[in-house]
């Protein structure tokens, strides 16, 4: 054999091998861009946003994996869950996530209306049962109760329990060892389906029963005596800015559990008492972070984590002595915003927006990230164009509600840098109306709290704003119509 006829026969095995290799790059990269994203939907259980550093820079929390979440994703400034006519506020906020439907929109109105608009069968149209039937594999943990039943029931695997301890098997780490187990089973038996995990936590919703080491970490006690106080110590997190040992008036709801019956607090509002439930409440997301390390560990392991959107979000916030308040059923930025965090295919790293979206928007936007359609029985909006990095916000304004306890109760309604809540309590006997500038008074801060600049107060009564005052009563009518809210205020024309 000539040493041309070599030379060519080289040239065609390597052209051969060339030919091959592009063209298994072809199919692969075809594959790839043909694999449905998969999601792990992570919820916890009452959690402001300023617990978080992402949310809060002088925050002591330390949770390493929620801010690798927001080093490599898109964190969200104004998420909001709009509302609750019951004082579970976590029932209609996680079956508006359920449904994608919002509040006034929901089968029932704590018992108080019956929504002759809410359609049949409405389950069948909820999260787990929309992507079985495109193709999810689905699995679910979370707590039992003050939830969406019937909408749970629909994920193809369940693992319900609630747990508030500080132990491996009574704690956050249970919820964990579910989606463990859960993906180990995929990886044995080779399953290949896309999937969706509701990875819910039962923390940091009081009982707030940490673990040891977290607890001495934060400095706090299980506190059990009603009847004395709960130890000092050094490292407990700092009084929240906005802290008062009251509330300037009655919030409206006689009775209310978590402003009255919390156990370590009950109705005390003391500086120890505050603290050390703080402590208790970092501790336990500070676990939270742990476990949701281990599932992230898994999916990377698994080489699944490039491809899965990660979504993490609370069903509300809570107030743990803002305002001097301790629960949920208030409508200060504490409690109506929740974090909002997602990292996933396509998101850019690092990145903060307005946003302006609400729980409800939640459902829509996994529908759309997965090309699925979206069921016309949502009532959201899906948030995919600010993921995209297309917009800033979905929405200019938002409207958030509390009538859980007297009617008509409370209303908020905020745009651009302002906010207006209203109060309609008691019967009639407790009226109060708050204006607040966002952008120079974030901490809400209210003539109690003694502060020295003209903007860190309630503006409603300042008669250079009444203009503003004006703009903003008229936008919340237009929001309860326009959200079909039953209700009206003590000042509102009648229909």
């Amino acid at each position: 054999m000539t040493s041309l006829v070599k030379t060519a026969l080289k040239l065609l095995v390597g052209l051969l091998f060339f030919l091959i290799s592009f063209n298994s790059c072809i199919i692969s990269t075809a594959k790839s861009k043909s694999k449905k994203p998969n999601f792990l939907f992570v919820l916890v259980d009452d959690q402001s946003p300023f617990d978080l550093k992402a949310y809060d820079p002088e925050s002591i929390l330390e949770t390493p994996n929620i801010d690798k979440l927001v080093e490599q994703g898109m964190v969200f400034e104004s998420a909001r869950h709009m509302g609750s006519w019951i004082g579970a506020v976590c029932t209609p906020s996680r079956h508006m996530i359920m449904s994608g439907r919002t509040l006034w929109q929901l089968p029932s109105f704590g018992n108080q209306f019956q929504n002759v608009n809410a359609p049949d069968s409405l389950e069948t149209q909820t999260m787990g049962a929309i992507f079985n039937r495109a193709g999810y594999k689905t699995m679910r943990t979370c707590k039992k109760g003050n939830s969406y039943a019937s909408a749970n029931a629909q994920f193809s695997e369940r693992y319900e329990a609630t747990k508030r301890g500080g132990t491996e098997e009574t704690g956050s780490a249970w919820h964990s060892k579910q989606v463990l187990n859960y993906l180990k089973k995929r990886n044995k038996t080779n399953e290949t389906a896309p999937f969706l995990i509701y990875l819910g936590f039962s923390h940091p919703h009081d009982t707030r029963d940490g673990t040891p080491k977290l607890l001495n970490k934060y400095g706090a006690t299980n506190h059990k005596d009603e009847l004395s106080l709960p130890p000092e110590n050094y490292k407990q997190p700092p009084l929240p800015e906005n802290y008062l040992s009251e509330h300037p008036f009655f919030h409206g709801h006689p009775k209310l559990r978590d402003e009255e019956r919390v156990s370590g607090v009950w109705k005390n509002r003391d500086e120890q008492t505050i603290r050390n439930e703080l402590g208790r409440e970092y501790a336990c997301v500070e676990n939270i972070d742990i476990q949701l390390g281990k599932v992230l560990d898994k999916l990377e392991k698994m080489n699944e984590l490039d491809n899965t959107y990660i979504i993490y979000t609370s069903d509300h916030g809570i107030a743990i002595g803002r305002h001097g308040l301790i629960g949920k059923q208030n409508l200060y930025e504490h409690t109506w915003r929740v974090p909002l965090i997602v990292k996933g295919p396509g998101i850019e790293s690092n990145k903060r927006v307005e946003g302006n979206i609400y729980l409800s928007d939640i459902l829509p936007t996994l529908c759309d990230l997965a090309e699925i359609e979206i069921p016309d029985t949502v009532g959201g909006e899906t948030f995919k164009p600010v993921l995209e990095g297309k917009k800033e916000t979905i929405r200019d304004v938002m409207y958030g509600v509390y009538c859980g306890g007297t009617k008509p109760g409370m209303r908020s309604v905020k745009k651009g840098d302002w906010k207006l809540i209203k109060y309609d309590l008691m019967n009639g006997s407790i009226r109060e109306t708050q204006l607040f500038n966002l952008a120079k008074n974030s901490k809400e801060y209210l003539p109690e709290h003694l502060k020295s600049g003209k903007f860190e107060t309630n503006l409603a009564k300042n008669p250079k704003y009444k203009d503003k005052l004006i703009e903003m009563e008229a936008l919340l009518v237009e929001q309860m119509k326009t959200n079909n809210d039953p209700y009206q205020l003590w000042d509102q024309i009648k229909n």
